[in-house]
């Protein structure tokens, strides 16, 4: 289907082939972004102006900015927001544009003024912005949201530059703007980016009774064993019970690092131990990975022997790290908890682990908000 025709085309023919579920509330959205690519078609940030030029037309050319507001697109978890928006990022008739996980595209910011600042920048987020507005002309933020006082004095003066180059922005997220930054450290000088963006942005709230990832795990189970065509069968639906659309992988920064989980869709992600524990990753790249999604499904978690103790360690790590943040996790694996390390050093540690994963196999906590 040609891309021209927008993503309300598209949603329409995933419906009538039932891949996707007609959904009123979508509808509604899909219309918005639709309304969205009809504007975008042939926009140019900055135009020639014809008072700009001199005698005979001659002289230097002035330019007007063509303002397109852009869309910020809420709603409560599951609703099928980055589904929505990856169907007009696909479809939105920019050559320049950019799809980009909210917190990977902070992280990527804060490692560009690092470098800025090196070069004795007086302003390094004007560079930042500069760079940035080069390359895409259509940001499209999936999750935006605010955690700490560092993004919020950031994202507020990059916004700003940004839109002053005409750069359109679309993004999701599960608060509506003046939600963003709750009860955040002097919260106060963060309120005019919020007026700000309500100005640039259309802000439309995705009002769904369905949550389409709550209460899909096949059987309710959330741990599977043994690794067995059956466990992965599972993992499978599992997946396809909590991600709305096809995923993609997610490139996350990390101290000037990339880690990459294979599958991203919509706080969901999904990688195999091998991916996760058997490189030379770290607390900090776990936190980013906790900070990136709200469910992990983790494949093949071996049995791992004293001689593992590497990746043991990792694998310790990360579960503490989902822990501490609330993650919904599930898994399939050689053996159950206890079994998955064996006896000698380094077993005690471990205790604290398959305890944890235990109540993260419950009801309780795969139901919780």
């Amino acid at each position: 289907m040609p891309a021209a025709q927008g993503p309300l085309f598209r949603y329409r023919d995933l419906v009538t082939r039932g891949e996707l579920r007609d959904d009123a509330a979508q509808r509604l959205a899909i219309e918005k972004l639709q309304l969205l690519h009809r504007r975008l078609q042939g926009y140019n940030p900055a135009r020639p102006s014809r008072f700009g030029l001199g005698l005979f037309g001659w002289g230097r050319e002035n330019f007007e900015q063509v303002e397109v507001q852009g869309l910020y697109l809420y709603g409560g978890v599951g609703r099928g927001k980055s589904m929505l928006m990856d169907l007009f990022f696909e479809t939105a008739p920019v050559a320049k544009k950019r799809r980009v996980h909210f917190h990977a595209f902070m992280q990527e910011v804060h490692g560009r003024i690092a470098s800025a600042r090196k070069t004795h920048e007086k302003d390094p987020i004007e560079p930042v912005a500069m760079g940035i507005a080069a390359k895409a002309t259509l940001l499209c933020f999936d999750e935006l949201q605010i955690g700490d006082i560092t993004d919020a004095m950031i994202v507020g003066r990059l916004f700003e530059k940004l839109f002053a180059r005409g750069v359109v922005i679309v993004a999701t997220s599960n608060r509506h703007p003046d939600d963003l930054y709750k009860d955040g450290l002097n919260r106060q000088l963060f309120l005019p980016f919020i007026e700000r963006i309500k100005q640039r942005l259309e802000v439309f709230h995705l009002v769904s009774d369905t949550d389409y990832r709550q209460g899909r795990l096949p059987g309710g189970k959330a741990y599977f064993t043994p690794l067995n065509a059956r466990a992965r069968h599972d993992m499978d639906q599992a997946w396809m019970a909590f991600a709305v659309s096809k995923g993609k992988p997610l490139v996350l920064e990390v101290q000037g690092r990339q880690i990459t989980l294979p599958l991203h869709c919509e706080r969901v992600g999904r990688a195999d131990f091998a991916t996760l524990c058997e490189q030379p990753l770290g607390a900090a790249d776990y936190l980013a990975i906790a900070r990136a999604v709200a469910v992990l499904l983790i494949d093949d978690i071996p049995v791992m022997t004293r001689e593992q103790a590497g990746p043991a360690k990792r694998f310790v790590t990360l579960i503490d790290t989902l822990y501490e943040a609330k993650t919904r996790l599930i898994c399939s694996a050689a053996a159950m908890p206890e079994q998955l390390f064996e006896q000698g050093e380094g077993a005690f540690e471990f205790a604290r682990t398959a305890s944890r994963l235990r109540e993260m196999m419950s009801k309780e906590w795969l139901d919780r908000d």
